[in-house]
């Protein structure tokens, strides 16, 4: 939108309309000019951004899929390492996990033992109970 240099009446009566007009064509032609070598600067200027914003871009992108492998090997790496622990340690419970067994086995036998001897002494008691009670009824 071309913008049209307005001057006072005084200045159109001092120095007359064919002159005034001039100046006013003189006036937006510089104008004109002056802001299409200014788009011309603008879009130059852009491109450049532009250009230098996507090779930044791709920069990062190469920057980022870097980080990305190498953070993959070093999770994996950790992952082996947690998962050669874990069956250590399962390896470990399991080899407790047998003493346990032993134990319990153990302690059946203890419980059987003692479930023996407390039969044997309520049949000795209740033996002793009936012979004093058939003793007493005599």
């Amino acid at each position: 939108m071309p913008v049209t240099a307005k001057f006072s009446e005084e200045f159109y009566k001092a120095f007359g309309h064919r002159q005034v007009d001039e100046l006013v064509d003189w006036c937006n032609q510089v104008d004109a000019t002056y802001r299409s070598e200014f788009r011309e600067l603008f879009d130059v200027n852009f491109a450049r951004f532009d250009a230098k914003l996507e090779q930044r871009i791709a920069e990062l992108k190469a920057e980022i899929r870097q980080e990305m492998a190498e953070f993959k090997v070093e999770l994996r790496q950790e992952m082996a390492e947690f998962k050669a622990e874990l069956r250590q340690e399962m390896t470990g419970l399991r080899g407790e996990f047998v003493g346990l067994q032993g134990e319990f086995g153990k302690l059946r036998t203890s419980f059987a033992e003692l479930e023996s001897r407390l039969t044997m002494q309520m049949f000795l008691f209740w033996i002793a109970t009936v012979g004093i009670f058939l003793l007493q009824k005599m």
